[in-house]
């Protein structure tokens, strides 16, 4: 293929570029040394729940090989790794005794990432609640948010000194959706009530944090939420007012209350009797200023009304002619464009991260010759990163960009059968191998952007 970028690309010789991963999906070792079991432990461990019977207890073994794949990183070129940490590593029992062991693993990460001139930002929250606290009731026990500040103070007094970007919640849209109203991630509740209280409880504990770091840090915090442009599929009203409900429910959900402190009038249509009236107080604390945003993009949503949809009335319509990955999500990187002119226009141009991008394609089963081809993720992340470039030109805030994902993983309910990595891993010798998109990756932070100006196959 000898498809060139049309305008030329380079970004500012400061910008971040980096890879993203989360805890419980590569970590492995998830009881060792005193820490204790999560949701997502429970989740993997219960029949049926996850594809095949996979479970976390190994995924990338990065527990163990975290100074390998630190060199891993350096290799690349990454001026910037973002991970979560695991609170049942912290506070096995999600509140009161600390684990000191599991606090000198991130402690020596982070300093083995420094090493290697890397800048750690670390996610305080990617989905692994510890079970114990799911047992008095999850994100549906108002304490929570209590909870979740004093593990993140406990965080911010170990790890600020070398820690310069937090984030405190990464997709509290996914945790809500998947976790409480749809059953399909752990937890696993199926109830149109709780998701409603979930989705308060989070944004609490955010609030709740961002209080914290305010008296405990020096440095800078935000939060992590996913977005997707939402297009109508014909011009008949009924599907303009799909898009409506779908692109508050996902979009907007959580942004709201976060920049204008208040929800968006369509959850209340959407939910009905199950959207509760919340104390303005409440609202107050949501309503924190925050350092940053970042952003996961992965794919748009074209809509159609359908009353079958519940809650929302509104169902994605397969597009043709497109391209889809493994995951059935729609190529379509003008859609990142899109979304960070809409965050731009909507909350007044905060600073942002894209902090995941990526996608899930067929890989080859075995390393051949030390390669591994992987031509439509390289050409994915091509048409992504030229998009971010996009938005910059017009004139968004953009400071960052993350892949993800560094490894192949654990991607929850799917077991091991979805690849995101750009690099490969063997899970049978926990052998690591870059693929294509990794040295495509590695050309452009080298360059800066620069190396998307050649042909393809000169990347």
């Amino acid at each position: 293929m000898k498809r060139a970028v049309s305008s030329k690309i380079e970004f500012a010789p400061d910008f971040v570029w980096g890879c993203a991963t989360s805890a419980y999906q590569i970590e492995g070792s998830p009881l060792a040394d005193g820490a204790g079991p999560s949701i997502w432990h429970r989740f993997c461990h219960t029949p049926g729940m996850v594809r095949d019977g996979d479970t976390g207890d190994v995924a990338c073994d990065h527990y163990r090989r975290y100074r390998e794949d630190v060199e891993l990183m350096r290799q690349l070129g990454l001026r910037a790794y973002r991970f979560s940490t695991s609170w049942g590593r912290i506070q096995p029992l999600g509140r009161g005794r600390v684990n000191q062991a599991g606090l000198d693993f991130y402690d020596r990460l982070i300093d083995a990432l420094l090493e290697a001139h890397i800048e750690p930002m670390v996610t305080l929250y990617h989905w692994d609640l510890p079970a114990a606290l799911d047992n008095l009731g999850g994100w549906l026990n108002p304490d929570i948010a209590k909870r979740f500040a004093d593990y993140a103070a406990i965080m911010f007094r170990r790890l600020d000194d070398r820690v310069k970007m937090w984030v405190t919640l990464n997709e509290p849209w996914v945790v809500t959706d998947g976790g409480y109203l749809h059953g399909v991630l752990a937890p696993g509740h199926r109830n149109r009530f709780a998701a409603p209280i979930a989705t308060h409880h989070l944004l609490r504990a955010h609030g709740e944090t961002v209080q914290a770091y305010r008296s405990e840090g020096k440095h800078r915090i935000g939060i992590v939420v996913n977005l997707e442009p939402k297009h109508r599929a014909t011009d008949e009203q009924s599907d303009g007012d799909a898009v409506t409900h779908a692109d508050a429910y996902m979009n907007r959900q959580y942004l709201d209350p976060i920049f204008f402190g208040r929800y968006p009038e369509e959850l209340n249509e959407i939910f009905g009797e199950a959207w509760p009236r919340w104390p303005p107080k409440d609202l107050e604390l949501i309503k924190q200023t925050i350092d940053f945003l970042g952003i996961n993009y992965y794919t748009r949503s074209v809509v159609r009304f359908s009353a079958q949809a519940s809650p929302l009335r509104a169902e994605p319509v397969h597009q043709k002619r497109a391209t889809y990955t493994e995951t059935g999500w729609e190529v379509f990187p003008q859609g990142l464009t899109e979304t960070l002119l809409r965050i731009k226009e909507r909350y007044g141009n905060p600073p942002l991260y894209v902090t995941e991008n990526g996608a899930a394609f067929f890989d080859p089963p075995t390393v051949h010759d030390g390669r591994v081809a992987d031509p439509l993720r390289v050409d994915y992340l091509r048409g992504h990163i030229a998009a971010i470039h996009a938005a910059i030109e017009a004139g968004v805030d953009l400071r960052g960009y993350f892949v993800w994902s560094l490894l192949d993983n654990f991607e929850w309910s799917h077991g091991y059968s979805k690849r995101f990595g750009i690099v490969h891993v063997d899970f049978e010798t926990q052998q690591r191998t870059p693929k294509d998109s990794a040295r495509l990756y590695a050309g452009v932070i080298g360059s800066n952007g620069r190396a998307l100006n050649e042909p393809a196959e000169q990347c």
